[in-house]
């Protein structure tokens, strides 16, 4: 390991003045992710190991997530610079607990999860999730399941419903009765211990409404006194979002690098459905980490017709899509 670093830093120097990079005059600031690292976050290491966040003149680090860690939290304190947040949902309770934060991109376009049971138990229906023990996150996740249920009629004290922590395993052993899992994580760990066949799933798909998750937030004194190295920070994920969907070889590596006893099949398929779920829907015509505002707004009234979220979120306020904006379509396509 210490070769192959050495390897990667004499190879990133190399190619530092061909870039035009500037070692000197760069700004500090942080990237906190969602959660451990893994290739759902490949473009950001990618980038930041090609060099382009410096060429930006952003000083970037990259602190990993944890279980039901907030994001928006950290981000709003002056924590953390930038952040990748559970979702929509996730900045929609932040906004209405008043915290100071404000998307300024969407990663994932569709709801990434699903909530998951026994094919052959007695859960058919999101009504037969009547008194069973539900885990989920408590960073999102958590308002999705409850909009969802709440549209099937059933109210908080009609089930219970936990922190879910890292491990799948009290599912397997038949101690929970749903858990939640992404498509591109859990739900394969299930499929590789239990079959697909053993598995029923729901989505907030199933009830006509998407979730668009993994959302880049800023606090608001960020977006107004830094807007250059939002726009610049925005670039520079591009570009290492872009090099790790066509090249995915680079981006496993890149994460790997970081992380070197992680599973690579599982992180080439967790690659490959990243890159479905980022390039869903407009993103295809519009680009990567697309504010798509009509399923924004449809999420928000979802939560709000449900009382999830009890009071309306000012939306404007809370998205700006004008840092993305600033780059041509073409150089956000994947």
């Amino acid at each position: 390991m210490q070769r192959r670093h050495l390897l990667a830093a004499t190879g990133a120097a190399a190619v530092l003045p061909a870039l035009g990079l500037r070692a000197q005059g760069t700004t500090k600031a942080t990237l906190r992710l969602k959660w451990l690292p893994q290739t759902q976050f490949a473009g950001f290491y990618l980038a930041k190991a090609r060099g382009y966040y410096e060429a930006e003149g952003i000083d970037l680090t990259i602190n990993p997530g944890g279980p039901n860690l907030l994001t928006e939290n950290l981000v709003a304190t002056g924590a953390d610079t930038f952040g990748l947040s559970g979702g929509t949902d996730s900045v929609f309770a932040a906004r209405e607990k008043n915290l100071p934060v404000v998307c300024v991109g969407v990663s994932h376009q569709q709801t990434p999860f699903f909530f998951v049971t026994r094919a052959d138990g007695p859960i058919r229906s999101l009504q037969d999730f009547k008194g069973k023990t539900i885990t989920t996150w408590f960073t999102g996740a958590n308002y999705v399941l409850l909009g969802m249920l709440a549209k099937a009629g059933l109210r908080p004290g009609d089930f219970t419903m936990q922190p879910q922590q890292v491990s799948v395993t009290p599912f397997v052993d038949g101690q929970i009765d749903v858990v939640t899992a992404t498509k591109y994580n859990e739900f394969y760990t299930l499929m590789t211990r239990m079959g697909r066949d053993k598995l029923r799933t729901f989505v907030a798909e199933d009830q006509g409404i998407t979730f668009p998750r993994d959302t880049l937030i800023v606090s608001e004194t960020t977006a107004r006194q830094k807007p250059e190295m939002v726009k610049g920070f925005l670039r520079a994920s591009i570009k290492g979002w872009r090099e790790a969907l066509r090249d995915q070889k680079a981006g496993v590596d890149a994460v790997m690098a970081v992380a070197p006893t992680l599973n690579r099949d599982h992180q080439e398929f967790m690659l490959v459905e990243a890159g479905k779920l980022m390039t869903a829907g407009a993103a295809a015509q519009q680009g990567l980490f697309w504010i798509d505002n009509g399923a924004i707004r449809s999420a928000h009234d979802f939560l709000r017709e449900h009382e999830v979220i009890k009071t309306p979120v000012d939306l404007a306020a809370a998205y700006d899509g004008s840092f993305l904006n600033s780059i041509a379509v073409a150089d956000r396509l994947a």
